[in-house]
């Protein structure tokens, strides 16, 4: 495989993408979606080979689900091309205009980035997810997944291939790099000249190793140490509904609990009831000394415990005096993801939306909410935990520049 071809090869076609009409994006996003259910049995195949190694490599359990398709998720992801299509399109929408004293009437009008490279690890979901975002706001797309999830991977693309054939549109227009070794993701990375942006989604080594040694412009999609707070006045039957799905709904998912963080006045009352509805699930808790006193069989915590992203049935916990305590405490040890506080007292809910620091901030509601589709983007092509250009889950807007467009009518500069 020669990469700097398939690089170059992308870049050739990305201004064509962008002469694309709403219209027949849309038509070519339904007939993926269609083309999606009617290749399941394929698709499954392609994703059975996959599980088997996995498998065979003893692969966690939260790593397996990520990996693991099946018809519904399958459906889900058709779901989520359709969604993308039912969507307003991004491209060319005119974000605000002005005039100038000297006559000038300028626009500011949003484009596609271009060509965007895609790294991610065992999720073939996100194959459909970034093509339909990137092909509905005119970008190229490039993916290079993980080698656990490449035959899946490899079948997904070859369907929606196939649909962009049919369609008279450029299959570069999707394309996955089939080598996996670590030298070409190395080299992928310094392709500069023909890749506008790069996305990583995966693990916290993968985002770190991308960060430090691209020379593409990277938006960093964090890890999700994500924190639930419990205040002195929290509705207790609500908090433990609520940790209960955030742990436990999907533990290998970056939005999922891995930490509590409890008012030492309710720890008492919440507790032993948490902990019964945790054992449905075999958690395991690892918790400080007040939690280890209340519950004797839980694990003493350690400071690596508080900062960890466990993707397992794993929970660590600790009891503050104060929501400035609690604060204080998931500032420290957060990913800028998700944090959510359980409470009654609206000067609470309305101090920690203000004073955490997180792509997303819930009052009195479960972290898995931060999702694209459940934030009805359609789907996500990640959870940006940084500050510039991107923050949460990215959807089409996400995935769009801008440019100024100037209407003069003979003005030249003094």
């Amino acid at each position: 495989m020669n990469l700097e071809l398939l690089c170059k090869n992308a870049a050739a076609i990305k201004y064509e993408m962008q002469t694309l009409s709403t219209e027949k994006k849309n038509q070519v996003l339904e007939q993926g979606a269609q083309a999606l259910v009617n290749c399941q049995e394929e698709i499954l195949k392609a994703n059975e080979l996959d599980m088997q190694k996995a498998v065979e490599k003893g692969m966690p359990q939260g790593l397996q689900d990520r990996l693991r398709l099946t018809v519904s998720r399958i459906e889900a992801m058709a779901e989520g091309l359709l969604q993308i299509a039912n969507l307003p399109d991004p491209v060319g929408e005119i974000i605000e205009t002005f005039d100038r004293p000297n006559g000038l009437h300028i626009e500011k009008c949003r484009v596609p980035i271009g060509v965007i490279g895609i790294i991610y690890e065992a999720r073939p979901n996100v194959t459909a997810d970034a093509f339909g975002l990137c092909f509905k706001t005119g970008n190229v797309v490039i993916l290079k997944g993980g080698s656990d999830a490449f035959y899946s991977n490899q079948k997904i693309v070859e369907v929606l291939r196939r649909v962009l054939g049919e369609n008279g549109i450029s299959v570069d227009a999707l394309t996955m790099i089939e080598d996996t070794s670590r030298e070409t993701v190395a080299a992928f990375m310094k392709m500069h000249r023909y890749v506008n942006l790069l996305i990583p989604r995966g693990g916290a080594g993968l985002i770190r190793s991308v960060v430090e040694n691209s020379t593409i412009p990277v938006i960093e999609t964090g890890t999700g140490n994500c924190h639930i707070y419990v205040d002195a006045e929290a509705d207790l039957d609500m908090a433990i509904s609520i940790i209960f799905n955030a742990k436990t709904q999907r533990i290998g998912v970056c939005n999922a609990c891995e930490s509590l963080v409890i008012h030492e006045k309710i720890k008492d009352a919440l507790l032993p009831k948490l902990a019964e509805k945790l054992r449905e699930k075999q958690v395991e808790i690892r918790g400080d000394e007040q939690v280890c006193e209340i519950l004797p069989e839980s694990v003493p915590a350690t400071e690596e415990d508080y900062g960890k992203e466990y993707l397992d049935y794993i929970l660590s916990m600790k009891t503050v005096g104060s929501i400035e305590e609690a604060i204080a405490h998931i500032n420290r040890y957060n990913t800028g993801h998700s944090e959510a506080i359980i409470t009654k007292d609206k000067a609470h809910a309305e101090q920690f939306l203000r004073e955490v620091d997180a792509a997303c901030v819930y009052v009195n509601a479960s972290t898995r909410f931060t999702d694209g589709f459940e934030f009805g983007f359609g789907a996500e092509i990640g959870i940006s935990t940084q500050m510039l250009h991107a923050r949460g889950p990215m959807g089409l807007r996400e995935l769009t520049s801008y440019k100024y467009q100037i209407y003069g009518n003979g003005q030249v500069r003094a």
